[in-house]
C-alpha cells in the first residue's frame, strides 16, 4: 500500500519562533509549542505514517531548525528562503538538517506587498527554485488566485502546490471569484493542490463532511484526483475540533473514489510532486 502522507502540517517552539498571530484568546487551542512528539501522535491518530512540514515564518533561522526535525516522522521540509537573495548559498544552509528539502514557501497572503508574486525577484527566485528540481507552496487568498495563475503559466519549469485551495474564503469572499481563480490554476498542467485548512476557521462541533462538500467537488472537478493532496494543516486543524474530525470529513468527501485514486490523494500524490525518498 502507498505511505500515508500528510502533505501539510506545522511544528514550532516559541522560545526561539515566536509566532505573534497566536491570539491566545480565540486560538488557545494551538496557543502552546507543537513538537515532533506531537506530531508522531497525531499522525497515529489520523492513520498517517509520515508528513511533509511547513515553514510557518518567512524566516531562514527557523527553517534551519525544522531542517532538524527527526525524518522517520517528516518526509520533506517546505521550507522559507529570501527568493530575492541568494537561493542556492540559502538552500545550503537548510539542507545541512536531516530533514531533506522538498519546496520553499512564502506567506504571500500577508506579505506588505499585495503583488509580492508578480515582481521581477520574485521571477528570479522561482527560476532558481525550478534549477533546483523544487516546489513552490502557494499561501494565497481568493483575490490572489488569478496572479498565481499568471505567475506559474510564465514558470512552466516549476511545480506549484496550492495550499488550502486558495483559502480559507473569508466570511465577504467572493465565491465566484474563489472558483474561477482555482480553475485557472488547475488549467495549468505545472500545479497541483492540497485538500486542507478547510476546518480551522470552524467551530468545533457545528460543522459536516457536507459543509465542505461544494469546496471538495469543485476542486475534485478542477484538478481531478491526480493532483490533488491531502493535508491536515495541524496544528491550525485544532482550532476547528482536530485533525482527526478533519480525516475523517475528508474520508467521507472523497468516498465515491476509486482505492486508487484515494491512495493517491493520501500519499501517492505527495510522494510523487515532492519527489519524497
Amino acid at each position: 500500500m502507498t505511505a500515508r502522507i500528510d502533505a501539510h502540517v506545522h511544528l514550532w517552539d516559541r522560545s526561539t519562533d515566536p509566532q505573534d498571530w497566536i491570539d491566545p484568546v480565540s486560538m488557545a487551542a494551538i496557543d502552546r509549542d507543537f513538537a515532533t512528539d506531537d506530531l508522531r501522535g497525531m499522525l497515529a491518530a489520523t492513520g498517517m505514517d509520515r508528513a511533509v512540514l511547513v515553514q510557518a515564518s518567512n524566516s531562514l533561522e527557523e527553517s534551519v531548525r525544522l531542517s532538524r526535525s527527526d525524518p522517520r516522522v517528516v518526509a520533506g521540509l517546505v521550507a522559507w528562503v529570501d527568493l530575492a537573495g541568494d537561493v542556492r548559498a540559502q538552500l545550503d544552509e537548510v539542507r545541512a538538517g536531516s530533514v531533506p528539502v522538498v519546496g520553499v514557501r512564502h506567506l504571500a497572503h500577508i506579505d506588505p506587498d499585495p503583488e509580492w508574486m508578480l515582481r521581477a525577484d520574485t521571477a528570479d527566485g522561482l527560476a532558481a527554485l525550478g534549477r533546483e528540481g523544487l516546489v513552490f507552496d502557494l499561501v494565497i487568498r481568493d483575490w490572489q488566485l488569478e496572479q498565481a495563475a499568471r505567475v506559474a503559466a510564465r514558470n512552466d519549469g516549476v511545480s506549484f502546490v496550492l495550499d488550502h485551495l486558495g483559502g480559507p474564503l473569508a466570511d465577504d469572499a467572493d465565491a465566484s471569484r474563489w472558483e474561477a481563480g482555482l480553475r485557472a490554476l488547475a488549467a495549468l498542467p505545472n500545479v497541483s493542490a492540497k485538500v486542507s485548512g478547510l476546518t480551522s476557521g470552524l467551530v468545533p462541533g457545528t460543522w459536516t463532511a457536507g459543509d465542505l462538500r461544494g469546496i471538495v467537488s469543485t476542486a475534485l472537478e478542477a484538478f481531478g484526483p491526480d493532483r490533488l493532496l491531502y493535508g491536515s494543516d495541524w496544528p491550525l486543524a485544532e482550532l476547528g475540533g482536530g485533525a482527526p474530525a478533519w480525516r475523517e470529513a475528508f474520508d467521507t468527501l472523497v468516498s465515491e473514489l476509486s482505492p486508487a485514486e484515494r491512495d493517491a490523494l493520501l500519499g501517492g500524490n505527495a510522494e510523487r510532486v515532492y519527489s519524497l525518498a
